[in-house]
């Protein structure tokens, strides 16, 4: 199912910005029956980065309307993307112009319904620092679409990335946690990155639990150093990295742990 503006339609116009420059802005979430799962937290995001894209968010609860005119039945995916609407050719940003708001509906991916283990590599293409969009899930995501193209091996489930100063950001499609000495540590994304609502969840109830969170600038060693890696996102939930290029991990609990406090019903 794919809606246009409210409308069941599949396309849009040509000169739509969110095609020719990247001017919008995506969630990514999981449905089930037919529901937004975490949608407060989702709609919070997709306010928070409509903001720093000076664009209008649409009204929460008819947005949460159209995901759910658009979701599967049983367990699925939505993608809602928004752009500044269609405008002439240039960069200026047009006086007056209409958002376009397109859902898409899709089953669930078979890498989302494992919990399994999973094998990671480090990326080779650096990801620029742009405070300004720092944390966006903007639309001009073509530094991961690079990222991803670096490997084709099946059993590998996940790419690293680092900034071109060689600091941790994420993984192409997760954010990434590890553990160490009972504390958590992820990577600070105030200069470049996407700050996912599983992360945020995991954050808040991390300090919910007592466990301390540390979030800076680390190096890959920081990394390779802990007692467990994990990655995470809003369909596979929290993966435990049990390999990395060849670094190997065995469990040491907080998988299990973080998967179970990222569903906590106080959330």
């Amino acid at each position: 199912m794919i809606r246009v503006n409210g409308l069941a339609i599949d396309s849009i116009h040509a000169r739509d910005r969110g095609l020719a420059y990247g001017d919008g802005v995506f969630r990514t979430l999981r449905t089930e029956a037919g529901q937004p799962v975490w949608w407060a937290d989702h709609y919070a995001r997709l306010e928070a980065d409509c903001s720093v894209l000076m664009l209008d968010c649409p009204d929460q609860n008819t947005l949460r309307d159209e995901v759910c005119r658009a979701a599967e039945a049983g367990q699925g995916v939505v993608k809602i993307i928004l752009t500044r609407g269609v405008g002439m050719r240039g960069y200026a940003v047009p006086e007056a112009s209409a958002n376009t708001c397109v859902v898409l509906a899709s089953a669930m991916p078979q890498h989302a319904k494992s919990l399994g283990d999973i094998r990671a590599r480090w990326c080779e293409l650096k990801l620029a620092r742009q405070p300004r969009l720092a944390g966006v899930k903007h639309l001009n995501r073509l530094e991961n679409v690079l990222a991803r193209a670096e490997w084709d091996e099946p059993d590998i489930f996940e790419g690293l990335l680092c900034d071109d100063q060689g600091a941790i950001v994420s993984g192409v499609m997760s954010n990434v946690f590890w553990a160490k000495q009972g504390e958590l540590f992820t990577p600070d994304l105030s200069q470049c990155g996407v700050a996912g609502v599983a992360r945020m969840r995991l954050l808040r109830a991390a300090a919910r639990r007592g466990i301390r969170v540390h979030i800076d600038r680390f190096t890959p060693a920081d990394l390779l150093a802990a007692d467990e890696v994990m990655i995470c996102n809003s369909l596979i939930g929290v993966r435990r990295v049990a390999r990395l290029d060849d670094t190997t991990w065995l469990p040491a609990g907080w998988t299990l742990l973080l998967n179970d406090a990222l569903y906590d019903n106080l959330d």
